[in-house]
């Protein structure tokens, strides 16, 4: 009985000796992964919620554009409805526009910029033109922090396709 008291109390002193390694290798291990993987989700979330709003400032534009014609022809409205949309951007926001249009029974085929050609192309009883507006937004982010071989700042850009109601 004896024997085996001393066993046990001997590895408790053992343990003892080794608590305070593990936490000074969980700190380190921590030092060298956790930071710089927070860093990495700091800097791609900030680039992702970045390109939402870009997206939407995108999608606002063209939604704005779709109502009718005399909408999408309005670059003026077009640029301050996706403008309002990603206020954060301000005037750095940069928004074009432009109209094309396609046959209706092929509207992934080709784009032809004016009516008359799309209309000229689009023969046939089932098929007859339709109006689309492509709305594009981009602008310049500087994220955060920096890393080694990153860019400072970068240009993140989205466009948005609606068809024009008439």
């Amino acid at each position: 009985m004896l024997a085996g008291r001393m066993t046990a109390q001997g590895a408790l002193a053992r343990m003892r000796d080794d608590a305070g390694g593990a936490l000074i290798e969980t700190a380190i291990a921590l030092g060298l992964f956790g930071i710089p993987l927070l860093l990495g989700t700091v800097y791609s979330s900030f680039l992702l919620t970045s390109y939402i709003d870009v997206t939407d400032a995108a999608h606002a534009g063209a939604i704005y554009a779709m109502r009718s014609s005399t909408f999408a022809e309005d670059t003026t409205g077009i640029v301050t409805a996706a403008q309002g949309d990603a206020s954060r951007f301000g005037s750095s926001l940069t928004v074009t526009s432009g109209i094309y249009y396609v046959c209706s029974d092929s509207q992934d085929g080709t784009q032809y910029a004016t009516q008359s050609d799309a209309t000229a192309a689009c023969t046939g009883a089932s098929t007859h033109p339709l109006e689309f507006v492509q709305v594009t937004a981009s602008a310049p982010v500087t994220p955060p922090t920096t890393f080694p071989g990153m860019p400072k700042t970068m240009t993140l850009s989205s466009t948005s396709a609606m068809e024009v109601e008439e």
